[in-house]
Parts: structure tokens; C-alpha cells; sequence
């Protein structure tokens, strides 16, 4: 880590004059990282940056060159994986022709978000800091971990981190003389908003005319999960009316929607709703919000921000809610209970939102992205699409605009190669469109390893599964966790899997096939991992140390493959 001191002396007046540009480049899978990456903008802006905040597959990779004050944003997938935004820039910055002083003008921090459960944790950040140094990048400050499993989530260390990044930024470009300490209060808004006439052109939906999305109709939509079950899992279908085109493990991209009911409500609490339909244009805009808001659950990240909106009474509720010992309070307030935007506006009711601060306060419309679980190849006759996915729900009549994206999962070509496949849960969903491929190709190598709380309430696809394994064209087994007497010790994937060892040792080390494991990031897939590394030791004459380096060079190899989400 560098500091300021260390490599730019002399250019302290340079730094005093340069513009005060920022740029904070984010990388997330499921949105947290974007969160961290406006939070981090605003602070950024009471200080007086101009700050662009930029998804790293938005961004141009080579123009990296070109900045100077950069902050990386990387949230980390599955066992310590990149998110897929940062994998071009990653590959870019990987290239073994570029100088060691590529990046010498250049000052940049890292803050990484992972979860201690997983072995490698924050791995892509601690990678993309050591890459930028080996460029010549200056690191101005310690690289931030936040992780998952701490009292307050994320924010327990995005907090101090960003305390530590202002101070070190004012010491590398001061403030104004008139201006010793950070400004308090709220940050200057992110947009300004001029009111415009009428223009039918300015009605159009961005996405409406976006070429990597496609008109879908719902086909079907069953639920999968026995009706008196706790969680409704549910099985769509869709229809598309462009010729699509996609792999099993890719993944299906749905922007939602707001029940328009909701908004009117929502409208009514702000004393918005006699300017909704008026027109206005927006200046100094990021790239990344065309489709504004608003999320129906209100985010932790925005009380920071509504605070300052609001009297002192409410102020100090709000306040308490962001300290440490409110944490508990904050997650059960925003998380477990998920209270919607309109119900926290309606508690706070004394808050009035300026129109400028819609877009710091509320976080955009996120686009939700499910593993597809059908194979294009098997359904083709009868063009359906399904995928699993818990239930969401949409305004009614609602056409949705689908978008495909590739996941982290590819198959063999050579039809000989086993591949064993692991996705309790909902991890299934890839798994599915696995075992349609290749039964549709031919192969009856496949294992499927399911884990689910009981064999009547929610092992999904069970009849499929059954089917398929008298043919047989598959090796079926599944763990119902919650079937046993009470006081039996609970079975899990993983527990079969090391009953199996010896087979486990033929399919993977005999024979070279290739695991696949799916489903939550928790003790899953280490557990998974664990149970073939028991195989090798036991079956493959390995010592301990050995099989540990062997699941690692399946990794390596692709022959181990991690398709995880929280």
C-alpha cells in the first residue's frame, strides 16, 4: 500500500488544482456492490468530487489508462470468482504485454464485498489490488472487506472505510481554503431537473428499444412446492416471439416492475402525485439508472441518506438504526420485515424529498437474473423456456422484456466425460437444463446429488428425476433433511456424496468428469468440495495435502464449476 508521501512528492500543487474527477467502478452480481459504489459517490460529493459511477461492462477497459483517481467497487461469486461484469476488464488488465508503469499517473483504492463463509473470501479484489500495483498503480489507503456475516452486513466496514478514503482524498486534493473540516449535512444532489414541455419522444422506455432484450409471454406458471409449504417456489414458461438462442447454465434477465397502485400511494405520501405526469429533463446523470426507481423494499444503504431529510426526533430514530448497536434493529426493520418505500415514508411522514434527491435516495430498478433450466436443444419442438425462480410478482398484464446472459457453466465435448452434478434447493435450476442436454445428446453418465427438507413438500422436479433414472439415463440420489425421526442427525448432499466416495473417485479421478455444484454460497459447496477431497484421499492413494491441491486443479482445469448466489 502506498501513501500519498511516498510517491507524489512535489505534486502537491498539481493535486490542488487538478479537477476533482472520481471515478468508482463497480462490479455485483446481485446489486449490493452498486449499492456500496452510490454510497460511496455520495460521501464522495460532500467533499466536492465530481464522481462517475460505472458498472465495469459499461465501462471502455482500455481507457483505463486515461484516469486518475479511480475506486474499484467488487463484490465476489460463488468459491471466490469474479463477478461476470469485471471478467473483460479483468482479462484486460491480465495481458502479459502490458508495462509495470502502465499505471503510474493513476491513484486508486479498493473495497471488496464477500462473506467469511467461503474460503476466498473477497478474492477478486485482493487479486485486482495486487494487479494494480504490479502496474504501477498507487494505492492510496488499505483495501475494505465487508462482509455478510458481520452484525451490520456490509456497512460494517464500508462505514470506517469511507471515514478513512475522505480524509485521505482531502489530503491529496484539499479543500477550498474557506472549508477546513468535511462539509455536514447532505451531500449536493447527484442530478439537476429542468421542467420541459410536452415531447411524445421523451415517452418511450429505454428498455422497450433495447436489442439484447426480448419480448416474452407467460405460458405457464405452476407452483413446484406443496401448497401448505413455507416457501413458494414457482416453474414459468415463456414464449418468445425473436428467435433466441441460448446454453445450458445461461441465465435469463427480467426487469420488474411496480404495481402501479403502490406508486400512486407512494406519489400521494411525497405530495408528488400533482407533478407525476409533468415532464423534466435530467443533467449530470450516471449511466446507470434508465430505468430510476424504485425498489418496493426500502434498502438499508438509503437510510444514511434519508436522515437528512427528516426532523431531529425522527433523525435520532434514524440515526440509532445506523449505529452498531442498532444493527439488529436495522435488519429485522429492512430485511426480515422488508418494509416497502411506501410504508417507511409513511412512518417517517414529516420527510420531504426534493425532486433532485430522488435518484440518491432511491435505488434503481435492478434487473433480476435467473438460471434458465431447460435445455434449447430438448424443448425446441414445443418452444417453451422454463425456469425456476421464487415468486415474482408483476403488474397484471404485464409482457416482460427477457434478456440472456452466460453463466460460469459449460459441458464437455467429448461424450464420454462423466459429469456429476450437485444443487440442492433452487440450485436445481441449472441442473435441469444440464440433464436435458444431455439426455437430448444421448449421454446417461449424468449425476444428480438433490437436497431439499422433505420428499413431499419441495423436491422439485421429482417425477423427472425418478423417470429419467429407470431408464436410466441418470444416477439420481437425494437427501430430504427434515424426513428423519427427530433426534436422527440430519443428511445432506454432502453426506452422500461421502457415502458414494469410491464412485465419486471413479467419475471424477478415474474417469476426468466434471462437477458442477449450484445453490446458496453458504456451507454448501465447501462441504461439497470436502466430500471429494475425502474421495481422493481415500480411493486415490493421495495424502491429504495432495487431494486438497487435486479439487484445486479441477478448478483450474474447469473441471470443477461453481454456479452460487445468495
Amino acid at each position: 500500500m502506498s501513501t500519498h508521501g511516498d510517491h507524489r512528492t512535489g505534486e502537491d500543487d498539481q493535486h490542488s488544482s487538478a479537477s476533482r474527477e472520481l471515478l468508482i467502478l463497480y462490479a455485483t452480481e446481485t446489486g449490493t456492490a452498486q449499492e456500496a459504489a452510490d454510497r460511496i459517490a455520495r460521501e464522495c460529493r460532500r467533499v466536492h468530487f465530481h464522481c462517475r459511477v460505472k458498472s465495469m461492462d459499461a465501462y471502455p477497459p482500455e481507457t483505463l489508462i486515461s484516469e486518475r483517481l479511480v475506486i474499484f467497487v467488487v463484490s465476489t461469486t460463488g468459491w471466490g470468482a469474479e463477478p461476470r461484469a469485471m471478467s473483460s476488464l479483468w482479462n484486460m488488465l491480465l495481458r502479459s504485454d502490458l508495462p509495470n508503469d502502465l499505471f503510474e499517473d493513476m491513484d486508486f483504492r479498493v473495497f471488496s464485498l464477500g462473506d467469511t463463509a467461503c474460503e476466498k473470501f473477497c478474492w477478486p479484489a485482493k487479486n485486482l489490488s495486487r494487479r494494480m500495483q504490479s502496474l504501477g498503480g498507487h494505492e492510496i489507503g488499505s483495501r475494505g472487506e465487508g462482509d455478510e456475516q458481520h452484525r451490520m452486513a456490509v456497512d460494517g466496514a464500508l462505514d470506517p472505510w469511507m471515514e478513512c478514503l475522505l480524509e485521505v482524498l482531502i489530503q491529496l486534493y484539499p479543500l477550498p481554503h474557506e472549508q477546513d473540516n468535511i462539509p455536514a449535512g447532505r451531500p449536493p444532489p447527484r442530478v439537476s431537473l429542468s421542467n420541459v414541455v410536452f415531447d411524445t419522444s421523451l415517452n418511450s422506455d429505454p428498455l422497450d428499444e433495447d436489442t439484447k432484450f426480448h419480448t416474452a409471454s407467460v405460458k405457464c406458471k405452476r407452483r413446484i412446492t406443496a401448497e401448505d409449504w413455507f416457501r413458494d417456489v414457482r416453474h414459468f414458461e415463456f414464449s418468445f416471439e425473436d428467435d433466441i438462442k441460448y446454453n445450458p447454465g445461461n441465465v435469463a434477465v427480467i426487469h420488474p416492475s411496480t404495481v402501479a397502485s403502490e406508486v400512486d400511494s407512494f406519489l400521494v405520501a411525497m405530495g408528488w402525485a400533482n407533478v407525476a405526469d409533468d415532464f423534466f429533463t435530467v443533467e449530470h446523470t450516471i449511466s446507470n439508472f434508465a430505468r430510476p426507481f424504485t425498489e418496493n423494499c426500502f434498502p438499508s444503504s438509503s437510510i444514511h441518506t434519508l436522515s437528512r431529510f427528516v426532523p431531529a426526533l425522527e433523525r435520532e430514530k434514524l440515526d440509532g438504526f445506523v449505529s452498531i448497536e442498532g444493527a439488529d434493529e436495522m435488519y429485522d426493520y429492512c430485511q426480515r420485515v422488508k418494509c416497502t418505500t411506501w410504508e417507511v415514508f409513511s412512518e417517517f411522514r414529516s420527510a420531504r424529498i426534493p425532486r433532485e434527491y430522488v435518484f440518491d435516495l432511491f435505488p434503481s430498478l435492478r434487473p433480476r437474473e435467473f438460471l434458465i433450466t431447460s435445455s434449447i436443444e430438448a424443448q425446441i419442438r414445443s418452444a417453451r423456456y422454463p425456469s425456476v425462480v421464487p415468486n415474482f410478482i408483476s403488474s397484471p398484464g404485464n409482457i416482460p422484456r427477457i434478456g440472456l446472459r452466460k453463466g460460469f457453466i459449460s459441458l464437455p465435448t467429448d461424450p464420454n466425460t462423466p459429469v456429476v452434478c450437485v444443487g440442492p434447493g433452487t440450485g436445481i435450476a441449472p441442473m435441469r437444463a444440464v440433464i436435458e442436454q444431455r439426455i437430448h445428446e444421448g449421454h446417461n453418465n449424468t449425476t444428480l446429488y438433490f437436497g431439499c427438507r422433505s420428499a413431499h413438500k419441495d423436491q422439485h422436479y421429482h417425477t423427472e428425476w425418478k423417470f429419467h433414472a429407470e431408464e436410466p439415463k441418470l444416477r439420481y440420489r437425494v437427501a430430504c433433511s427434515r424426513d428423519g425421526s427427530e433426534g436422527v442427525k440430519r443428511t445432506y448432499v454432502q453426506d452422500l456424496m461421502k457415502g458414494d466416495a469410491q464412485y465419486i473417485w471413479t467419475m471424477l479421478g478415474q474417469q476426468r468428469g466434471i462437477l458442477i455444484i449450484s445453490g446458496s454460497p453458504n456451507k454448501m459447496p465447501t462441504a461439497a468440495r470436502e466430500a471429494v477431497r475425502c474421495a481422493v484421499e481415500r480411493f486415490g492413494g493421495r495424502s491429504n495435502a495432495e487431494a486438497v491441491e487435486y479439487v484445486a486443479a479441477m478448478e483450474r482445469e474447469g473441471r470443477l464449476i461453481e454456479e452460487c448466489w445468495s
